[in-house]
């Protein structure tokens, strides 16, 4: 069964983590076997527990979840400047907005993320579920819902009902606030049922948010389904992808991203295919050649995706940049922009013909003639990846004598304050500016970040990966999912019963993707 998606972007005490347990061992007599169940079905009122296919430790096949993309729709130079500062905000720099006001004591408007780029996937919550789309969010951990008691969010956002799941348990009353760049949520956390893709998490810690400021909701999309470690989870639970892997439930413990591109596309519909994300494995069918697997930075407890970025090529010309804890880079679906320090970020656009940093809300980007094709590849210690102009290309900013000039798809994260990444915090942010144009795993064993050529099927060209052979579009066209034909894969979901020793199946679902 493929579920449609469509990827945006996003401190409360402690509260119990999903955990793993034993099952009992049908071997043994029954009379020894009696404290074994009273500790399991002790264990069923206080631990949650997954239900997944019949494997055993081997885990799971890879799931492969189609992902529908929701477009820029009218996004002009305001909802430039409110994505450029909502990332700022999201990683704790500091804002133009705040700067602003700070010194002219500046109410500036709030813009709807409608003009932000956005990749979001359906998941299902209670008993009976209740659908929702969420952002998949690679940048953030939490998992977060409109709750029906959310009067202040848009009539048309879906809002899970608590009160109609009989899997529902409230896990504290305490006002628990979490802090995005587009705005905050507020609510409080609760324990329930959470399925995706066939794999399912019960008891899966969330929150259901009754308060909101600024933008963060847009049209339909209910929540976010944060995709990073649990160490950054501002409710401090784990993470639903983690709770799977904790428990054996992929063949590998990665996922995989294969975004698509309606940037140059005028007819873009509100809601477009958006790509595949696979769950436990990779897609091979969307990728040629190897995944070159970088491993993260030594870090004793893992927090963001992170790579260190070595090298940035410009025009054919390589970039002198910051090294060590400087060109720490964060992985991340739920933004569409590439960010970085203010010195790198300025000897980039140095080597642009015709650039010009901008000013005003816009201050941090940089205006170059529309004329002039931007090719840029980055590299994090293997192979340098190019970016497709038209992804470096935002959009025209004005008109002049020397023609139009339009924004760069590269801008300076550190432009209203003189500070870098502190706090284990990336001085890049690598968005989907730059992840559209590869195929994307990211692995939580060892933790670690691989890149690989998109196949022709996903929009990719022929040839190495380097930055001579940038991976283009042929057209707009090319964005659609591929279609599969032949035999499904089938995998079933179980669920254990308490001193059965063996799981038992209640369910299917098929794939039609190559399984890896």
């Amino acid at each position: 069964m493929l579920v449609a998606f469509a990827l945006s972007h996003s401190h409360a005490p402690s509260h119990a983590q999903p955990t793993s347990y034993g099952e009992a061992n049908s071997s043994r007599p029954w009379t020894t076997m009696i404290p074994t169940i009273l500790l399991f079905l002790l264990a069923l009122r206080v631990l949650p527990f997954v239900v997944s296919n019949p494997r055993s430790s081997a885990g799971s096949d890879p799931r492969h979840i189609t992902i529908t993309r929701r477009p820029n729709k009218a996004r002009g130079l305001h909802g430039l400047a409110k994505a450029a500062d909502d990332l700022r905000a999201k990683y704790k720099f500091a804002t133009v907005r705040s700067k602003r006001k700070r010194g002219n004591t500046v109410d500036v408007p709030i813009i709807n993320q409608d003009s932000d780029s956005s990749y979001v996937g359906a998941i299902s919550i209670g008993t009976p579920p209740q659908e929702f789309h969420v952002v998949l969010d690679t940048g953030s951990s939490d998992l977060w819902v409109a709750s029906s008691l959310c009067f202040q969010c848009p009539s048309r956002t879906p809002k899970f009902d608590p009160t109609k799941s009989s899997s529902f348990s409230s896990a504290g009353d305490e006002l628990v606030t979490l802090q995005y760049g587009s705005g905050d949520v507020g609510g409080t956390l609760g324990q329930d049922t959470v399925s995706l893709a066939g794999f399912t998490v019960k008891q899966q810690t969330f929150l259901t948010a009754d308060e909101t400021t600024g933008g963060i909701f847009d049209g339909t999309t209910a929540g976010f389904l944060g995709l990073a470690f649990q160490s950054i989870a501002q409710t401090r639970a784990e993470p639903f992808w983690q709770a799977l892997i904790s428990n054996n439930l992929f063949n590998t413990p990665q996922m995989s991203f294969w975004l698509t591109r309606y940037l140059n596309d005028s007819s873009a519909q509100a809601a477009e295919p958006g790509g595949v994300l696979t769950l436990g494995g990779s897609n091979t069918t969307l990728y040629t050649g190897d995944i070159q697997f970088l491993d993260m930075p030594d870090s004793a407890i893992p927090s963001y995706w992170l790579l260190s970025l070595k090298n940035v090529t410009v025009q054919g010309n390589s970039i002198a940049i910051a090294t060590g804890n400087s060109a720490l880079a964060a992985i991340d679906t739920g933004t569409t922009l590439i960010g970085g320090p203010s010195a790198d970020v300025r000897s980039i656009w140095a080597a642009v013909q015709g650039s010009h940093p901008m000013d005003g809300e816009m201050q941090g980007f940089y205006s170059f003639p529309c004329e002039t094709e931007v090719q840029v590849s980055l590299s994090f210690g293997g192979n340098a990846w190019s970016i497709n102009p038209v992804d470096m290309n935002l959009g025209t900013n004005g008109t002049t004598g020397n023609g139009d000039l339009c924004v760069g798809g590269i801008f300076d994260l550190t432009a209203a304050s003189n500070a870098g990444g502190g706090g284990g915090n990336p001085n890049w942010i690598v968005g989907d500016t730059f992840l559209k144009n590869v195929y994307t795993v990211l692995r939580s064993d060892p933790p670690s970040v691989g890149f690989a050529q998109l196949s022709a099927a996903a929009g990719g060209t022929s040839g190495n990966e380097s930055s001579s052979n940038p991976p283009v579009l042929s057209s707009p066209a090319a964005s659609t999912p591929p279609s599969f034909t032949g035999p499904l894969a089938t995998v079933l979901t179980i669920t254990s019963t308490p001193g059965s020793g063996s799981p038992l199946a209640t369910g299917s679902m098929s794939s039609p993707f190559p399984l890896k």
